[in-house]
């Protein structure tokens, strides 16, 4: 509707009547006709029987109109009407091409106002008149309404209804804007909307593609900024006007609702809305990154968010799962930040857009929460937090039983699960480290430490549980462990349940037999294990059910399984390793 282009067919504009054009001028003052108060008139009298309640300019000399009117005769009869042309009447007031009484009449006039003028013969047609249509010496009565008023050194009236609180950047040459708009006439007439269309109107600024006055008016705007864009017609349509809706020399009017804008050469924009502090590492091309978002419209219409999910966006950033500007905006993020991330449309859904939320040449803005990212090659981080009490010269190591406390979250603070019960008592924890009892990135950061040591681990998903997740934990989760070890027990060789402290009793099978009937059976024999280890002789596994245990050694040395153990059954393992020093029944 706004292109500058040819219109598909030009108003024809008609020839001025006759009448009001006519050059003529009475060659005598000759008196006019009696006055309602009985007298001749000696001027123009003017009745606003009608005064908008805005007036934001009055016709003065030199200015271009466009006017509707009725004239007749005192008694009533009509003359000449525009409305019966239905076409205005557009004209310069003041340089003699109207008579005397109309040039008169129209001054001061508002857009929309309606006056009734009484011309006296001498300021319309005098002495002379029209032949065969306004006779000598007649007083005329005109019935006008203004509808357009302009001049030549008008320029394009720009006034902001409403400007936004945030004004990122505003619209300059060669940027591509959309908008909507109300298009009028000066007297309020609409000629066209882009509302009615259910789609912004969508151009480039300074290239050519709008009317002039459109041109100059959009610029400096902000996006969400509504403004009143007045132009006057050698800045819009002219003299031809543009279809059957824009007559010839008409003024525009544009309500204007910018909902975005961006350049061709644009970059995606970062703000930083939340650094937390301590951010020791940020995101890199390759990383999996969690995130929450809301994503909306540079006018702030919202088309999607995480949160609505309930569920973090789960990518790789940096490797095209997702549009380049927001691939862009992620890398350099930290853990806990957030950032508002502005992408041009030709770094997101281009010219097309995507969806029914998405339109075409859309610039969109993500409010983003970093909830946490990883490396699938990155390890466990290590950060002692508080050192032991007491000096430490044997660290947990694999096979080792161990006890410990631990608060373990994600790394936006969640609280998942913890040792502690509440109201300040202990539950603690027990593993055999290196046994699989823990996930890996747990069981990787507890070795090394002594007892009464306080640790944080950052164990990444890959050694922790995966892009699955376990109950309460989100798939792909990086998770944060602070532990202090308790206690610690060393552990036995692997294959072994139970070692002697020193070397086993030379009859050891005399030992086991306490009735001497030449056979043991489970009571005999756990009643021997248990005498050992409570007499420092030996120990078991740790962090197993002794009973257990001592069932399973006595099942391993029952061999044709007949609920005893005979002397030809009872064997010592054999140490396969020359340099172990311990034997295991």
């Amino acid at each position: 509707m706004f292109r500058a282009g040819p219109p598909s067919h030009t108003l024809l504009r008609l020839p001025l009547l006759q009448l009001l054009l006519l050059l003529l001028q009475a060659v005598g003052r000759g008196l006019g006709r009696a006055s309602p108060a009985g007298g001749p008139l000696e001027d123009v009298v003017i009745e606003r029987y009608h005064i908008p309640r805005a007036c934001p300019r009055e016709v003065q000399m030199g200015d271009f109109v466009r006017y509707h009117y009725n004239g007749t005769f005192e008694d009533g009869k009509k003359f000449d009407s525009s409305y019966d042309r239905s076409t205005l009447v557009a004209i310069v007031v003041g340089v003699g091409r109207l008579i005397t009484g109309m040039d008169r009449g129209l001054m001061g006039m508002c857009v929309n106002e309606r006056r009734r003028l009484i011309v006296p013969p001498h300021l319309g047609y005098g002495s002379i008149g029209v032949a065969g249509l306004i006779p000598p010496d007649a007083t005329l009565y005109f019935d006008v309404v203004l509808l357009d008023v302009w001049n030549k050194a008008d320029t394009v009236q720009v006034s902001t209804l409403l400007l936004p609180p945030h004004c990122p950047r505003m619209v300059q040459d060669s940027d591509f804007v959309r908008y909507h708009y109300n298009g009028t006439l000066l007297d309020g007439t609409a000629f066209d909307t882009s509302y009615s269309r259910g789609g912004t109107y969508d151009t480039y600024v300074g290239s050519g593609w709008l009317i002039k006055g459109m041109d100059q008016g959009l610029l400096g705007m902000c996006p969400g900024e509504r403004r009143k864009i007045t132009i006057p017609p050698f800045l819009a349509y002219g003299e031809k006007g543009y279809g059957t809706m824009i007559p010839s020399h008409a003024s525009l009017v544009f309500h204007v609702l910018l909902v975005d804008l961006h350049n061709p050469k644009d970059t995606v924009q970062l703000e930083t809305l939340e650094l937390p502090p301590g951010c020791v590492r940020r995101a890199v091309a390759g990383d999996f990154m969690r995130y929450h978002y809301n994503g909306s419209l540079m006018d702030g219409t919202l088309f999607d968010s995480s949160y609505s999910r309930n569920h973090t966006y789960d990518t790789y950033v940096g490797r095209g799962y997702i549009i380049p500007g927001m691939d862009q905006g992620l890398q350099g993020a930290c853990m806990g930040e957030r950032r508002r991330i502005t992408i041009p449309p030709h770094l997101a859904y281009g010219e097309n857009g995507t969806g029914d939320k998405i339109p075409g040449s859309a610039v969109l803005i993500f409010h983003v929460h970093i909830i946490d990212f990883h490396n699938p090659a990155d390890p466990v981080e290590v950060k002692t937090l508080s050192p032991p009490p007491e000096t430490c010269n044997e660290t947990a190591k694999p096979g080792d039983f161990v006890r410990y406390h631990y608060n373990c979250s994600l790394l936006d603070g969640t609280e998942l699960f913890s040792s502690w019960v509440r109201g300040g008592a202990r539950a603690g924890q027990e593993a055999t480290l290196g046994a699989h009892k823990v996930i890996e990135g747990l069981d990787i950061g507890l070795q090394g430490m002594c007892v009464g040591e306080r640790r944080q681990l950052v164990v990444p998903p890959h050694l922790a549980h995966g892009e699955s997740g376990a109950r309460g934990v989100p798939g792909s989760a990086v998770l944060l462990f602070e532990v202090e070890l308790v206690s610690r027990e060393e552990g036995l060789p692997t294959g072994y349940l139970f070692v002697w402290h020193e070397d086993p009793p030379a009859n050891l099978f005399e030992d086991l037999d306490l009735n001497k009937d030449g056979e043991v059976p489970l009571e005999e024999f756990s009643t021997f294990i248990k005498a050992q280890v409570s007499e420092g002789k030996g120990r078991l596994m740790p962090g197993q059910d002794p009973e257990k245990i001592i069932a399973d050694m006595f099942q391993n040395q029952d061999r044709n399984q007949d609920g005893k153990i005979t002397a030809e059954e009872l064997k010592l393992k054999l140490d396969e390793d020359q340099e172990r020093v311990h034997e295991e029944l």
